[in-house]
């Protein structure tokens, strides 16, 4: 208060006795009760809004490839570096982002969840190619901190020198498409559109709804909000969400498949391990590819289906630049 008389007689540059300086305090604090200064609502900030990740043009050597090893780790960095190194698509100082299945509560035998080993190759990859910062994160759908410890990638990320942790919620941007969708105005993490490399990390594992986890099926976990929801009309939305995100690179974790009972899994023997990696820049043609490992035509994924109709990618395996090796 001595403060705020010592201001207000410098500010009319003569002498106010306390006594008038307290009567004019409460007269303009009177009048702005009156007026309803107080009760007027805060002017609320304009909901922050992005329209996407841009389209990066990334030749590869090969439109995709699939790796086949007994080590998930070694099989990921072969498959890597038959498209041409992970200097192709990362630069110095890049942000990077590698987003894998984190979501359930599974151990890495179980199939539930990405290979922590397949994580940290393209981990080390990065880092060597010159990124900055690496980030792993997910949106889980048991409790965060028991599927990141379980699953084995938090502990495995963190060794190979990644940022782990788990994305808030409030973090968010409101989606805007520019072709009408059912997810116009849905969350989205703001770390998953401001990254510089964005790899997508899925498993490949049955799904009771959509038969398959793919990659599309995988950045539902870089949304916010009632996912539950997204399940309605789900063919159309995670075909949006492919082209709102635009990954770079889609690395698909083959390594061991929970072919039944899926997504969660839980017993060994719906497991069958296929030993294969499969990398591409062309998310439509990794996730067709990748039903053909589990014979299951494309037609019967919904996001796929849609996918194809919009030429959303290749589609068809015989057109594509396609290379196996053996790791």
């Amino acid at each position: 208060m001595k403060d705020i008389h010592s201001s207000f007689t410098a500010l009319l540059n003569r002498p106010v006795s306390r006594k008038a300086f307290l009567k004019i305090l409460l007269s303009s604090f009177a009048f702005l009760s009156l007026s309803g200064y107080f009760s007027k609502p805060a002017q609320a900030a304009p909901e922050e809004t992005s329209s996407g990740r841009p389209k990066k043009s990334i030749k590869a050597i090969h439109d995709l490839v699939v790796a086949e090893g007994d080590d998930p780790y070694l099989t990921t960095v072969r498959a890597v570096e038959a498209m041409g190194g992970m200097e192709r698509f990362v630069k110095k100082n890049d942000i990077v982002l590698v987003k894998p299945n984190i979501g359930w509560d599974r151990a890495p035998e179980q199939a539930g969840n990405t290979n922590p080993e397949v994580v940290a190759a393209l981990i080390d990859l990065s880092l060597k190619a010159g990124a900055k910062r690496v980030n792993v994160f997910d949106v889980t759908c048991n409790d965060a901190r028991r599927c990141y410890a379980t699953s084995g990638i938090e502990k495995s990320a963190r060794k190979h020198g990644a940022q782990v942790y788990f994305p808030e919620e409030w973090d968010t941007v409101k989606a805007h498409f520019a072709h009408p969708s059912h997810l116009e105005g849905w969350p989205v993490l703001k770390d998953a559109l401001g990254c510089d490399v964005f790899i997508n990390v899925p498993i490949l594992k049955h799904h009771r709804l959509t038969e398959l986890t793919l990659s599309m099926k995988n950045l539902m976990g870089v949304c916010a909000g009632n996912r539950g929801i997204m399940h309605q009309n789900i063919g159309d939305n995670l075909a949006d969400l492919a082209g709102f995100f635009n990954p770079e690179l889609t690395v698909i974790d083959a390594y061991r498949v929970l072919l039944r009972n899926g997504p969660t899994g839980g017993n060994l023997a719906d497991v069958e391990k296929l030993n294969k990696i499969i990398v591409s820049t062309d998310p439509l043609l990794a996730d067709i590819y990748a039903c053909g490992l589990v014979n299951v035509e494309p037609s019967q994924v919904p996001y796929l289906k849609v996918a194809t109709e919009r030429k959303a990618g290749i589609s068809s395996i015989g057109e594509a630049d396609i290379l196996t090796i053996k790791a």
